[in-house]
């Protein structure tokens, strides 16, 4: 039996006959955690009510710098908060239509890096958010990334 740390964000179905796809990697469970954490709307935890982020609020703002600063400060204090062992090296906020062509294989749009707020019709007024960090578990460090559409 493999050894388990949490359940997997997004959630699916398990086919090895757990409920959901759990987390088999410390390096996935943070990932899991840090798209909980970034994807959850603040003030919808009743005992942690400062838990998740408002990026939901800002879908309908301007896509310019001044969102985009205010994006990446919102990240940066919920992670400083909530994942204190992750350290972020950077966090790029662009415009989702300045990104290259749409996906092709199907590897490549099911990654459970990219997480996916709005869909391709929306894509002119995306914000598109890449968070790179470095996991740091004492003895070892290791780098990832994720991007949200937002």
């Amino acid at each position: 039996m493999a050894v388990t740390y949490g359940i997997d964000f997004p959630f699916r179905t398990s086919l090895k006959g757990d409920f959901l796809i759990m987390t088999e990697t410390p390096e996935r469970e943070i990932r899991a955690n840090l798209i909980h954490l970034l994807l959850t709307r603040k003030g919808s935890r009743y005992y942690l009510p400062d838990f998740g982020t408002r990026l939901y609020e800002f879908i309908f703002e301007p896509n310019d710098a001044v969102t985009w600063g205010q994006i990446e400060d919102e990240i940066r204090t919920s992670i400083k908060l909530y994942i204190p062992n992750l350290e972020i090296k950077s966090i790029r906020v662009t415009a989702a239509d300045q990104d290259e062509e749409e996906p092709t294989s199907p590897q490549e749009d099911e990654d459970s890096r990219l997480f996916r707020v709005s869909d391709f019709s929306t894509k002119p007024y995306t914000a598109k958010v890449r968070v790179d960090y470095d996991i740091n578990n004492e003895p070892f460090v290791s780098s990832d990334f994720i991007i949200i559409n937002i």
